[in-house]
């Protein structure tokens, strides 16, 4: 893949559209990826634990910015900081942000995958 190619399927990942193609329509619901991408046939899960890159993204966005709220928090209400509030609000964003987060990584770790891995015929025969 070339810059531009790369700089495109990140976006699209970003965006939880088809890193191959920009189909928008890949979710059923919030949770739910379709099986293929209905436009360009791109196979989603290409092996057995394929969504453990996912995971790892999703937990790596979430403790970024747990951090970045804590740090704010700190920073923000310093030399008294409201430590229960800052408790329930960094509590808070590890128990949410991952479920908000999750189809976004997903997206992303396909957009990741397409960039590092070749498509073998079966991964992308349109309707396959």
């Amino acid at each position: 893949m070339n810059r531009a190619t790369l700089v495109r399927a990140a976006l699209w990942g970003l965006l939880k559209r088809c890193p191959k193609c920009g189909e928008g329509k890949i979710f059923q619901g919030w949770f739910a990826l379709v099986p293929r991408c209905p436009r360009c046939g791109l196979v989603f899960e290409r092996e057995e634990g394929y969504w453990t890159g996912a995971m790892a993204i999703n937990i790596g966005v979430t403790e970024l910015v747990f951090v970045i709220a804590l740090v704010a928090g700190l920073v923000l209400t310093w030399p008294a900081p409201p430590v229960a509030w800052l408790l329930a609000v960094t509590i808070a964003i590890n128990a949410l942000f991952p479920v908000v987060f999750y189809p976004f990584s997903k997206t992303i770790w396909i957009s990741i995958d397409l960039a590092l891995h070749a498509l073998d015929e079966r991964e992308s025969a349109p309707g396959a």
